[in-house]
């Protein structure tokens, strides 16, 4: 006896799949300044415990650390990938965060004040290179957090901060042992 789904045309089977060849992206190549970048963020992401939670797309970051019921702390950052001079700076001053410890300086603007001078450091003791638009970069993140101290209501900035408060040239932070 035939039935309805004998009326439908059915297709041929496929034939058996022909192995195809694997085909590796082209690896691309390591240059000395990255592999020094990549050298530092390791050393620095095992030297103070931090893991990082994303590497961002953009040049802004954060610190934070999780305290758990046990006791534990996991030290968190999320900053760019360190590819050059400065993503490697604000890379490293979320790591200052963890090193400095965060929340030792009050008020804030004092530790981001900390944690820039430790990524200026850290830069000058690996050898990267400290461009004029990372000073630029260092000088804008400064005026911006004295900006939001003093918009938040702050009684006394800082003396460290006080060359950041106007809007006449700052000298850069003293990052060299002199």
């Amino acid at each position: 006896m035939r039935t309805l789904w004998d009326l439908i045309p059915r297709r041929k089977p496929a034939p058996p799949a022909r192995p195809v060849a694997v085909v590796t992206p082209p690896r691309k190549r390591s240059t000395p300044a990255a592999d020094r970048y990549e050298a530092v963020a390791r050393l620095m992401l095992a030297r103070y415990n931090i893991r990082v939670r994303k590497w961002r797309s953009s040049t802004s970051g954060v610190a934070w650390q999780v305290m758990y019921a046990d006791g534990t702390i996991s030290r968190l950052i999320e900053s760019p990938r360190p590819r050059g001079p400065i993503s490697v700076a604000v890379f490293l001053h979320e790591v200052g965060h963890h090193a400095i410890g965060l929340g030792t300086y009050k008020p804030r603007c004092l530790e981001e004040y900390h944690a820039w001078l430790f990524s200026l450091q850290q830069m000058h003791a690996h050898g990267l290179n400290i461009t004029p638009k990372v000073h630029e970069r260092v000088d804008h993140a400064l005026r911006y957090a004295v900006y939001k101290a003093k918009r938040r209501g702050i009684k006394a900035l800082p003396v460290e901060l006080l060359p950041y408060d106007g809007k006449g040239p700052v000298t850069p932070l003293p990052y060299l042992d002199e």
